[in-house]
């Protein structure tokens, strides 16, 4: 799910990040890059990637940058809709793939960005006859773990581009061998970038006056009293984010503390990232699945969102529950610990690259063998307050040395350098 909130990091942090920039600076003035930023109308595997974060660094050192979207004018969606606003705030201009500036725009950028692997389909798409002068120039963000990602007519370019850059060591893999053994086509030179916090947000979650008067707020949205105990999954809606298995482990939990009469506070569960307008299948679900177990007092759903501040300040423990090979990444899981928030994940995906079992979180396996392991976490982390808090503030030390902007503008900073020295060398040669 795309999202944002943001904040300030200490004095050391913010010179690193400026050194970072100005190196960036130095890089972009002999290139003078135009940033073309190609983002799919479709979900992928972590909705919330930061190529927008990404647009405004370059964008800080007087980079030109264009964001291209394949949402129709007849399509809404409130997140996309934001985000574009956001984007035109921060002086990026926003366009549709299909016109003749996104065209003339490509032909003409230094550095084209594709986010998501089915932007390819635009390549030959859009492009036609034109593709062989961009391909040198393009950097291929792919943040997908899932199969129907893997079609010939999304990626067939792949092995003629600059570079691609995934989020994850284990997507990266996960990639390079079935590249080869399905479509027997070789990835490019393939860069691995973990993602960092915006500043804005850690900002938020190192105030403890607006993370109280946030927690205050949405807890009385909510009807949750402050002592009580928040599980929130914070993702779009949909079988791979796993929003339903959560119910079940929730509910697990609820009866073993009944029938071992455990004295702990009540327990809540929130979904963010609902959407009743869409009459999903499997929203309807969830909300069939609470009437029927007679828990509407404890589970509490709320619209999709950019803002995800305001709910990691208001919940206790943040489950990822992403499904099958899990998330490429999955950023709401380091905003979680930004907040000191303990989280309950799946041993899938980029998860197991944040998350240091037993230490920053608890992991369980994905699928339906994970419900009874995950409603165990779920009963421990309530019956255990020092070990919550304990796991929660071990989670943000973590942050803090590995998942922050500056961390991941400086990683970036070296795959944009080496792509744009490639690019120029192939780009002369046509």
């Amino acid at each position: 799910m795309a999202k944002h909130a943001s904040a300030a990091v200490g004095w050391g942090h913010h010179h690193l990040q400026k050194r970072w920039l100005l190196a960036l600076l130095l890089m972009l003035t002999v290139s003078t890059v135009i940033a073309f930023f190609m983002r799919a109308a479709f979900d992928s595997c972590d909705r919330n990637v930061s190529v927008d974060n990404l647009a405004f660094l370059l964008r800080s050192v007087g980079a030109e940058v264009n964001w291209v979207t394949f949402m129709k004018p007849s399509e809404t969606d409130e997140v996309i809709y934001s985000l574009e606003h956001k984007m035109l705030d921060r002086g990026v201009q926003v366009f549709s793939a299909f016109g003749k500036e996104a065209i003339d725009t490509a032909l003409r950028a230094d550095l084209v960005v594709l986010n998501t692997a089915v932007a390819g389909k635009w390549l030959d798409y859009v492009l036609k006859e034109d593709v062989h002068r961009v391909l040198p120039k393009v950097l291929w963000w792919i943040h997908e773990m899932r199969g129907h990602y893997f079609k010939l007519e999304y990626v067939k370019h792949l092995p003629s581009v600059a570079g691609a850059m995934i989020d994850s060591h284990v997507t990266a893999e996960y990639w390079k061998n079935r590249t080869q053994e399905r479509l027997k086509i070789k990835m490019p030179e393939t860069y691995v970038v973990h993602l960092g916090n915006s500043n804005e947000l850690m900002q938020v979650a190192e105030d403890s006056v607006a993370k109280r008067v946030l927690r205050e707020h949405v807890r009385e949205s909510l009807g949750v009293r402050n002592d009580d105990l928040l599980f929130a999954l914070i993702n779009s809606v949909s079988r791979g984010k796993g929003q339903d298995l959560f119910l079940r482990s929730f509910y697990e939990a609820l009866q073993l503390i009944k029938q071992k009469k455990m004295q702990v506070p009540p327990l809540h569960a929130v979904i963010v990232g609902s959407d009743m307008s869409a009459h999903t299948k499997l929203e309807m679900e969830l909300r069939d699945y609470v009437t029927q177990k007679k828990i509407q007092d404890r589970v509490h759903f709320v619209n999709k969102t950019l803002t995800v501040a305001p709910y990691l300040a208001a919940v206790d423990v943040l489950v990822q529950n992403s499904q099958g090979r899990g998330e490429c990444f999955g950023r709401i899981t380091i905003e979680a610990m930004a907040f000191q928030l303990p989280v309950l994940g799946t041993a899938a995906g980029g998860t197991t690259e944040i998350v240091v079992n037993g230490t920053t979180g608890l992991l369980h396996p994905a699928g339906k063998e994970g419900v009874t392991t995950l409603a165990k976490h779920i009963v421990k982390l309530a019956t255990h307050v020092e070990r919550r808090l304990t796991i929660g503030k071990r989670g943000y030390e973590r942050v803090k040395e590995r998942f922050l902007e500056h961390h991941m503008a400086e990683r970036i900073g070296e795959v944009l350098k080496e792509v744009l020295r490639k690019s120029k060398i192939r780009s002369s040669k046509h």
